[in-house]
C-alpha cells in the first residue's frame, strides 16, 4: 500500500524557525569566510603579523623609554601578548560589526534574512579566527621556550569567551547606530587608538595614580584584559578593583541594548 504524501504547506512539510535561521547563518558564515580569509592573499599574514609587529614595536619602545620592563607575577611580553590578543578580540568584534549590514543589504530582499543575522555571524567568524591566531601563538612561544601557555586552562577559556561576549554586545549597539547615524562610524574608529592605550594593552595600570585609575576602571576591557591575564599567570597581582562581576553587567547591558536596538530599528536598517 503507498505511503500518503505530505501536503504542501503542512506541518510534514513545514520547517521550522530555527531551522531556517540556521540555514541563514549557515550560508552567510561560509560567505563571509571565503571572504575573509581568500579575497585577500595577504588576509592570513596580517591577522598574525598584526599583533606580532605590536608587540615588537610595543616592547622596543618601553625598552627604549624604560629599562625595567618587570610585571609582577609574569613576564613581560607574555604578559603583553596576552593583553593584545584579549584587546583585539573586543576590537575586532566591534569593528567588523560596523560595516556588516550595509555589506550585506541586498539580502534583506529575503524575509529570513534580518539585519541581526550578519552581525552575529561576523562576530562569530572573528572569534574563530582570533582563537586560530591566538592558539598559533601559544605554539609558536613554545617553540622559542617562552611560558605563554595558560596555568588555568579552564579561567583562561571562560576569560576568552566572556571577551567575547564584550565584543559581540559592542557590535551590536555599533551596527545599529553606525548604519543610521554615519558619523557614529567616524567616532569609533577615531577611539580606538585611546581605547587601546587606555585599556592598560601595553602597561601595567598599577603605576598610575589611584585617582586617575578610578576612572579607568570604569572601562569594562580592564576588568576582562586584567582576569585574562590571571587567568595565563597565577602570581599576576591584578589591578586593584578588577571585577568581573561589574564585566558582566556591562557585557550583559551592551548586548541586550543592541537587541534591543536591532528589534527596534530592524525596518530602518533594512531600507538603509
Amino acid at each position: 500500500m503507498p505511503e500518503p504524501r505530505s501536503i504542501p504547506g503542512s506541518s510534514a512539510d513545514t520547517r521550522s524557525a530555527w531551522s531556517v535561521t540556521f540555514s541563514v547563518w549557515y550560508a552567510m558564515f561560509m560567505r563571509e569566510a571565503i571572504s575573509r580569509t581568500m579575497a585577500d592573499r595577504m588576509g592570513w599574514f596580517w591577522m598574525i603579523a598584526e599583533p606580532l609587529a605590536f608587540t615588537v614595536i610595543m616592547v622596543s619602545i618601553r625598552s627604549f623609554i624604560k629599562s625595567d620592563c618587570m610585571v609582577v607575577g609574569a613576564e613581560f611580553i607574555p604578559w603583553m601578548v596576552v593583553g593584545l590578543m584579549g584587546f583585539f578580540l573586543i576590537r575586532e568584534g566591534m569593528m567588523r560589526a560596523l560595516g556588516a549590514i550595509k555589506s550585506n543589504q541586498a539580502l534583506f530582499a529575503y524575509r529570513q534574512v534580518q539585519p541581526v543575522d550578519p552581525v552575529l555571524v561576523r562576530n562569530f567568524l572573528e572569534g574563530m579566527l582570533r582563537t586560530f591566531v591566538f592558539m598559533l601563538f601559544i605554539l609558536g612561544a613554545s617553540m622559542l621556550d617562552v611560558d605563554l601557555f595558560p596555568d588555568d586552562a579552564l579561567a583562561a577559556m571562560a576569560g576568552w569567551l566572556s571577551m567575547w561576549s564584550l565584543g559581540l554586545g559592542l557590535g551590536l549597539i555599533v551596527s545599529v547606530l553606525g548604519t543610521l547615524i554615519t558619523e557614529i562610524s567616524m567616532v569609533v574608529r577615531m577611539i580606538n587608538l585611546p581605547l587601546f592605550i587606555l585599556s592598560g594593552v601595553i602597561f601595567p595600570l598599577n603605576q598610575l595614580p589611584h585617582w586617575m585609575l578610578d576612572y579607568l576602571m570604569l572601562n569594562p576591557i580592564v576588568h576582562g584584559v586584567e582576569n585574562l591575564r590571571h587567568a595565563f599567570f597565577n602570581g599576576y597581582h591584578v589591578v586593584h578593583g578588577t571585577s568581573m562581576t561589574y564585566f558582566w553587567l556591562c557585557t550583559l547591558s551592551t548586548i541586550a541594548l543592541g537587541f534591543i536596538l536591532h528589534v527596534r530599528f530592524r525596518d530602518r536598517l533594512k531600507a538603509q
